[in-house]
């Protein structure tokens, strides 16, 4: 597991990179392709394209980079405690799963890779996690965590309001989706309860 901020830092800043001035941060990463190709990633239609390249090598720079083995669980359903961050994928790929009411074996829902954003409602409120996520291969990211926020959001508002904007569009979007395929299930039970009142005429 990475430490340290993306690119280089003096050994100071590396050990306390919350201490880092906002300037120290863009000059750690600069030249950095790995925090560059973040930022890209950030800005894709898979995350945050509300954001300027700009707006997201600030964010990047708050980031800390991690590296994940493949078979590692590292976002567990229903956990509680350490849950206010948010997990860029860069590399890799993740496999999301949820437990079923009534079932005991996890079932699939998605399979995210390069450019997904996982765990932005924890980042937002902290709360327990929704599903468990689990690198079905070997994974680099980038974390952004509640504490790193509040940094940025110390050092340059108009940044950090626009990244929590963007998260709250994406985070509205899946809600409504969500909405709509509850609204669908609820159409097919309602159709199959017709179907079986007709079959079974009282």
């Amino acid at each position: 597991m990475f430490k340290n901020l993306f690119g280089r830092a003096s050994n100071a800043s590396a050990e306390a990179p919350e201490l880092m001035r906002p300037e120290e941060r863009m000059r750690a990463i600069r030249g950095s392709s790995i925090a560059e190709l973040g930022a890209r990633l950030l800005i894709a239609p898979t995350a945050l394209m509300q954001l300027t390249l700009e707006d997201a090598l600030t964010v990047v720079s708050y980031m800390i980079p991690r590296r994940i083995a493949n078979g590692t669980t590292f976002i567990r359903e229903g956990d509680k405690t350490d849950t206010g961050y948010m997990v860029l994928l860069l590399e890799g790929e993740v496999t999301v799963e949820n437990i079923v009411v009534s079932r005991r074996t996890p079932v699939t829902v998605t399979v995210l890779g390069p450019g997904s954003l996982i765990g932005e409602m924890g980042l937002v409120d902290g709360k327990a996690r929704l599903a468990s996520c689990t690198a079905s291969s070997d994974v680099c990211c980038a974390i952004l965590s509640r504490d790193a926020l509040e940094k940025l959001s110390e050092d340059d508002p108009h940044t950090a309001a626009k990244l929590m904007f963007a998260v709250s569009l994406r985070i509205a979007e899946r809600l409504r989706d969500t909405a709509e395929k509850l609204k669908t299930y609820s159409q097919l039970v309602q159709a199959m309860q017709q179907e079986i009142d007709h079959l079974m005429p009282t």
